[in-house]
């Protein structure tokens, strides 16, 4: 037995290693899923740029809108399709069997893709499609090679292409180099000016919503666990005290 767990160890070791080499490619962004501002505009862009193909099949238009703050009527009029009730389910309308003809796979559902990938991987995902006329729908991503889904964020963001740019030195080359940029050969996304509609800063923060809204709607539960979490905690200080007050009335004779 011990031996047949060392073989698959073994195995493993290439595929932990290249995951490990990518995740740390990742850049970290920090998602607060209280954070209603930003939970509000990833929901309007989830629904206008993802749910196009991508269903959230585990969520409702009700409680989406009773966690996010907006009201019934107005999640009806801007964030549901027409006829939708507020108690339906975050489905679309795309049978899985045409969307595998059309697009060779059905997209699969979102609801809880922020569980399953990271934010991270996310975050970086939806930033780094490029021009690759040799795909299907003429990109390709960095992060997710030969993926099958067009941009549909290019009018926001704009173009990229693969070229040479300077980038920033991390890790160890970082500690010991004079400069912090580094010229890193011509692999590395490069904008095509003036073809999207955000600056680099304001589309980087519209992602960093919608991956915030990924995040709440693989565990919309978590803002009521932190609510939760603030009177146990409070329970537990009161306790304490009790307790304490309770060990001096007991241990009084005794000292």
């Amino acid at each position: 037995m011990k031996r047949l767990l060392a073989v698959l160890l073994i195995a493993l070791l290439p595929a932990l290693s290249f995951a490990a080499e990518h995740a740390a490619d990742l850049e970290s962004v920090d998602i607060d899923v209280s954070d209603k501002a930003s939970l509000q505009d990833g929901a309007r862009t989830f629904v206008n740029y993802c749910m196009g193909c991508h269903s959230a099949r585990f969520q409702r238009y009700e409680r989406v809108a009773d966690d996010l703050g907006i009201p019934h009527d107005l999640m009806l009029e801007k964030l549901a399709p027409a006829g939708a009730k507020i108690g339906d389910h975050m489905t679309i309308g795309m049978q899985p069997a045409d969307a595998k003809t059309w697009f060779g796979a059905a997209p699969p559902d979102l609801t809880l893709v922020a569980r399953v990938r990271g934010t991270d991987w996310l975050y970086g995902y939806l930033r780094s499609f490029y021009e690759d006329p040799t795909r299907p729908w003429g990109v390709n991503n960095t992060v997710f090679p030969n993926v099958a889904m067009p941009n549909v964020l290019e009018g926001l963001q704009g173009r990229q292409r693969l070229g040479c740019r300077e980038v920033q030195r991390r890790g160890v080359e970082a500690e010991h180099a004079d400069t912090p940029l580094t010229h890193e050969g011509c692999d590395q996304l490069v904008a095509v000016p003036n073809t999207g509609t955000l600056t680099e800063a304001q589309f980087n923060e519209k992602i960093k919503n919608l991956v915030t809204f990924l995040a709440y709607s693989a565990n919309p539960d978590k803002l009521q666990h932190q609510r939760i979490g603030t009177y146990v905690l409070l329970y537990l200080a009161v306790l304490l005290i009790l307790a304490y007050l309770l060990k001096r009335e007991f241990w009084k004779d005794i000292h």
